[in-house]
């Protein structure tokens, strides 16, 4: 488009990110894609603690730091020294947002809860995610995502009907606090417009575990009734699962009553269009211990390949169950940029999943790849405190950077 600006929405903010592992810097990726100057800081000699997380590496970083961690600066500070807290008070007076996921109360004992930072910065939005929230008889208690989704309730209704709770494949109680994280300081940096205020944000994982229940803790909230786990299919739509086909499997999603008749034309499925136990999706849904059954038998038929076609043409949501490396060589996939390259300082090139948002006018600029530990120390440093090489040098020999 001719007039997409050359500056990002964010361009303008500063991010002090004192996080580690997926939920914070999920969340300050985000933001760092969208523009903003975001400062990670990290541990001496360690730094975030995903660094070690592999196998695969790529010029010695590991696959896991590399998945959420491009476009930032990163700096070393022993915030377990004075002079290192002084230089967050310092950093902290300067920045837009601050987003840390220690234990509840830690920055406190360091001098760097809100309260204190806000005397600095009044403006200042200061972003907590922690396991349980800041409130509540489970504050002081670790979160990590497997023990939230299993107290969370997503266990219980993932997995086999008849087999163990299961948790979801990626640590989706992480990212989803995240994507609250990011939409709370946004929020929060457009409210500052008119207040000039900032403020205090505490983002749980359970919280944003129970939030994105949605119509499965609905059901329960109306039905007073204890969901069931239906394995892949849907407790309210029927079918809504994947099919075993002649040579594989086969998702499909058929949502309305239209599309079920839709199904059992291109299907020659006379007799199920003209059951009337199958007529609604509600009588379907009744009745899905009797249609299932006839319908896995029946998709047994046709391939993979011939059932796709067929519903496409006929606009039947379905999809291939895709491996992920399949997932990265969909045509779609390629066609909306969700894989990007970036060039490395020791990988020589690393590949990253790309960013959803999709901006007409001020585009996610990711240009700069996962930084290494403490590369930007001085440059930070340098640019925001007005530090000299006599006082780096002194920091580095005292072990505060």
């Amino acid at each position: 488009m001719s007039n997409i600006s050359t500056t990002p929405p964010l361009a303008d903010i500063l991010v002090l990110d004192l996080s580690r592992v997926l939920a914070g810097p999920y969340a300050s990726m985000m933001l760092a894609d969208l523009g903003a100057e975001v400062i990670k800081v990290e541990r001496p000699g360690h730094g975030d603690d995903t660094r070690q997380w592999g196998p695969p590496w790529a010029g010695g970083e590991s696959a896991y730091y590399l998945s959420v961690n491009r476009n930032k600066k990163s700096i070393t500070l022993n915030l377990k020294s004075q002079e290192g807290r002084n230089i967050i008070r310092d950093l902290a007076s300067q920045a837009d947002v601050l987003l840390e996921n220690f234990r509840v109360g830690t920055m406190e004992k360091w001098g760097l809860g809100y309260e204190t930072l806000r005397e600095l910065n009044p403006g200042l939005i200061y972003c907590a995610i922690t396991g349980y929230g800041q409130s509540g008889p489970y504050r002081d208690r670790p979160g990590y995502d497997f023990i939230i989704q299993a107290q969370g309730g997503i266990m219980s209704i993932t997995g086999p009907v008849e087999g163990p709770p299961m948790k979801v494949g990626v640590a989706i109680v992480d990212i989803t606090a995240a994507l609250f994280a990011a939409t709370s300081i946004l929020a929060a940096l457009h409210e500052r417009e008119r207040s000039g205020q900032g403020q205090y944000i505490d983002i749980a994982l359970l919280d944003s575990q129970v939030a994105w229940l949605a119509n499965v803790a609905s059901n329960y909230l109306v039905s007073g009734e204890r969901p069931a786990r239906y394995g892949n299919a849907h407790p309210n739509i029927v079918p809504y699962e994947p099919f075993p086909t002649s040579d594989g499997w086969i998702a499909v999603g058929v949502g309305n009553d239209r599309q079920w008749q839709r199904l059992c034309a291109l299907a020659n499925w006379d007799d199920l269009a003209a059951d009337g136990r199958f007529a609604t999706n509600p009588q379907r849904v009744e009745h899905r211990d009797v249609l299932v059954p006839i319908l896995q038998e029946r998709f047994q038929t046709r391939t993979s390949e011939e059932w796709y076609a067929a519903l496409v043409e006929a606009g039947i949501p379905c999809a291939p169950i895709n491996y992920i490396d399949q997932v990265f060589s969909d045509p779609q996939v390629l066609a909306r940029d969700m894989f990007v390259e970036l060039p490395h300082p020791t990988a020589g090139t690393v590949r990253l999943v790309g960013s959803p948002l999709k901006l007409s006018r001020t585009p996610v600029c990711m240009e700069e790849p996962p930084p290494l530990l403490g590369q930007h120390t001085e440059e930070v440093l340098t640019k925001h405190l007005g530090y000299t090489p006599a006082d780096l040098a002194r920091l580095r020999d005292e072990g505060v950077i």
